[in-house]
């Protein structure tokens, strides 16, 4: 299979709405005269640069005098290159007129634009050309948009075939490019690039990846070579070593199965979350808010205990020998139901601090969603929560602590801290719905502990769940 090549530029396009043309105009003034920039304007600003920094020269009180002091001549030469700097802009304003055009592009690939053909509304994020701030996007500003739904947006633009192209928009205005790809996904209002889509989003762990996440790479050296974004629609099989990837690519939209994370740089891709995504319609049964499963929705307890003979019950058995059951199977694990398989589902179960009914040896919703995401503790103790003795129920799994989250076992968790004297962020409460006072009460928490930087980041761990009930 060949590996495709990315280009991921953002030409200026020929349609006459004023974005675009206030771009064209700015690439314009930005660029040398034989390389078809604003001859005027290219004038105008080599006299403006030349007049300063005669000036500054002639002015300087004598620091350009032979035999000066180095650091003077070194302060000379930085006034002189920002005076030049002040020329060179007000050159450019002069050229452009009595209106302030903003901010140019910041790289050959340009700035983000306007969606194609109408207007964003009228909520809309910065004029086209301008590179958001984090100040300017807020949650609150973003369109709400479920996992399912960036999934079934990505899958339009499969099955339309969508021709890849960096100067081209589809018929919903995006630009049929990979950022403009994202930004159709996650319905934004403006056609973004790999430069910008950060500002939209929050950075994850890439162990935590759920459908509709992103796996992206920007290289801010070079942006033309190399830059690439995908959408992660979740795990192939229980290894995590490839995933289902929609992209925009040559020579049109594909959802294919993928290296993780990717067949080039695959260790320079990041991963991160929409921020405006919020829970529902995510696929899975899991109770309590849990996390879904992103590769096969829980199919139900009929599916699983003796005379089941099935798909799921063979992807049950692989998922529990990836995390530490396989001394339970002497063959297999197979579609026949069999003791193995009670066995080696009651041992994960224990691993999570269940006891009773709750360790039973059949799988429900929770047992599910836990062993589909990679998430809880392994049999044994392997995730390093000092085993069984974590808790009277043990660990949950990072997944049930993440914003938009809501189950008990964040009020179970706030209500411990409070306990423990690491309460002082609740205004109220504490109670099921995660919230950054809990994510503030938990890092305080950590920090107790002596932990910084990315150990001290406020979502609980198996080590941090362990100290904070023992």
């Amino acid at each position: 299979m060949s590996v495709p090549v990315f280009e991921e530029i953002e030409p200026a396009a020929d349609c006459g709405c004023p974005g675009c043309a206030r771009q064209r105009r700015d690439l314009a003034l930005g660029l040398p005269v034989r390389a078809g920039g604003h001859p005027a304007a290219h004038g105008a600003r080599r006299a403006l640069v030349l007049m300063t920094a005669a000036g500054v020269v002639l002015g300087g009180g004598g620091a350009g005098v032979a035999g000066a002091d180095p650091a003077v001549d070194s302060a000379a030469g930085g006034s002189a290159d920002r005076a030049a700097g002040g020329a060179g802009d007000a050159a450019d304003r002069a050229a452009g007129g009595a209106e302030d055009a903003g901010p140019g592009p910041d790289t050959p690939q340009g700035g983000r634009g306007p969606l194609h053909g109408g207007a964003p509304g009228p909520a809309s994020a910065p004029s086209p050309g301008a590179t958001p701030t984090t100040s300017q996007i807020s949650v609150q500003s973003l369109r709400k948009t479920t996992r399912a739904e960036i999934i079934n947006r990505a899958k339009k633009w499969v099955s339309a075939q969508v021709p890849y192209s960096m100067d081209r928009y589809w018929n919903d205005g995006y630009r049929q490019d990979c950022s403009g790809y994202i930004s159709m996904a996650w319905n934004l209002r403006s056609n973004e690039w790999t430069g910008s889509l950060d500002r939209f989003a929050d950075r994850i762990d890439r162990a935590d990846l759920q459908a509709g996440d992103i796996l992206l790479f920007h290289n801010p050296a070079d942006p033309t070579r190399g830059s690439h974004v995908t959408i992660f629609g979740g795990w192939t099989d229980y290894t995590h070593t490839a995933y289902i990837a929609y992209e925009q690519t040559k020579p049109r939209t594909r959802k294919q199965a993928t290296p993780f994370a990717y067949w080039e740089h695959s260790d320079r891709y990041v991963a991160y979350r929409y921020k405006g995504v919020v829970s529902g319609g995510g696929g899975g049964g899991g109770t309590g808010g849990g996390p879904s499963a992103t590769v096969t929705p829980y199919p139900g307890a009929s599916k699983f205990g003796p005379g089941a003979n099935n798909a799921y019950v063979t992807q049950l058995g692989k998922l529990l020998v990836a995390r530490g059951a396989k001394k339970y199977y002497s063959l297999g694990p197979g579609p026949r139901w069999g003791e193995a398989d009670r066995r080696a589902t009651q041992a994960f179960q224990r691993a999570q601090g269940w006891k009773g009914r709750e360790a039973d040896g059949l799988p429900g919703p929770q047992t599910w969603a836990l062993l589909v995401s990679g998430q809880g503790k392994d049999i044994g103790g392997s995730s390093g929560s000092g085993g069984s003795s974590a808790s009277a129920s043990g660990f949950p799994g990072r997944g049930y602590f993440r914003p938009g989250q809501s189950n008990a076992y964040v009020e179970k968790l706030g209500k411990q801290l409070v306990k423990r004297g690491f309460g002082r962020h609740y205004v109220s409460g504490p109670g099921p719905r995660w919230t950054e006072a809990d994510r503030r009460n938990v890092e305080a928490f950590q920090r107790a502990q002596g932990w910084r930087g990315g150990a001290a980041d406020g979502y609980p761990g198996p080590e941090t769940w362990r100290r904070l009930f023992r």
